[in-house]
């Protein structure tokens, strides 16, 4: 049986995630300026729908960690079977955000496992939870761990089982440009570009290969390099990046997915009496 805690973990979760929608200019991604492009093939409207039909599935991990108390086999293979149902609810509601899902679920379920820790523990229990296979998984391979085995690129799996590594640089990003007084909208897109400039995206290695892949990491450096998007130089950077990549129709998914799961343990702790989205 759900709480009011796992009512609140999952609110939580699906801000974040609407929170990185509505983040922007994002490069390559979704965003808010979508919904002015007549010609763009993204629904942002849509996007912004079915983040919200996660909300139950999310629910439902955190009760089913409160439930067993320990990152054991038996809670992977309950996550795996929630997330799973939860896809098919969020593709009747409009599709999008498996990416999301994935690294949502799992902090979510570890931060049910324990109300009172901060953003690195949480990270840490995740990837405890993620060491356990899903042996109720279909066997049929999957198109990112396809493009994962062909490049040896580490994944979604990959990031989960090292705890979560671009979530909590992207952490650290907000933390020191939030000091260095920033906009929290500067602040978001520094975290985003943070995670891009190294993350083996498997969805920019499936539509754009190796070669785009480093294209796109070099060009999530140079905005940092430049000073960030806080500074006319960095944002001078960011729009030719973003231009870049619209032209190119290279969108780097996996990257968007990661700051979710960091505005989520951004979030942390969570009190029941928070309010819906």
């Amino acid at each position: 049986m759900q709480s009011r805690e796992d009512e609140a973990l999952a609110r939580a979760a699906v801000a974040a995630l609407t929170g990185q929608l509505e983040l922007a200019p994002k490069p390559g991604l979704p965003d808010p300026r979508d919904l002015a492009a007549r010609t763009t093939r993204v629904d942002h409207r849509a996007l912004r729908w079915s983040a919200r039909a996660l909300a139950p599935g999310l629910a439902a991990m955190a009760a089913s960690a409160r439930r067993t108390g320990e990152p054991t086999a038996q809670l992977r293979a309950e996550l795996g079977a929630i997330g799973r149902c939860t896809e098919h609810s969020v593709a009747l509601a409009g599709g999008g955000h498996r990416g999301s899902l994935w690294a949502l679920g799992l902090l979510v379920a570890a931060a049910a496992l324990d109300p009172r820790a901060g953003a690195q523990d949480v990270a840490a229990t995740a990837k405890r939870i993620a060491a356990h296979p899903d042996r109720r998984a279909p066997r049929r391979p999957s198109r990112g761990s396809s493009v994962s085995a062909k490049y040896g690129a580490p994944g979604a799996r990959g990031e989960a089982k090292a705890g979560f590594p671009h979530v909590r640089r992207a952490l650290d990003t907000l933390a020191r440009t939030r000091a260095s007084g920033a906009t929290e909208t500067q602040a978001r897109l520094d975290a985003l570009l943070t995670v891009m400039s190294t993350l083996q995206d498997t969805e920019l290695l499936h539509t754009a290969g190796p070669l785009g892949l480093r294209h796109v990491q070099a060009g999530a450096r140079a905005v940092l390099e430049a000073g960030g998007t806080a500074t006319e130089a960095g944002a001078e950077a960011l729009a030719a990046f973003d231009t870049d990549l619209r032209t190119r129709a290279w969108s780097p998914r996996g990257s968007a997915g990661l700051l979710a799961g960091a505005l989520f343990l951004d979030s942390l702790p969570v009190s029941s009496s928070t309010q819906a989205p």
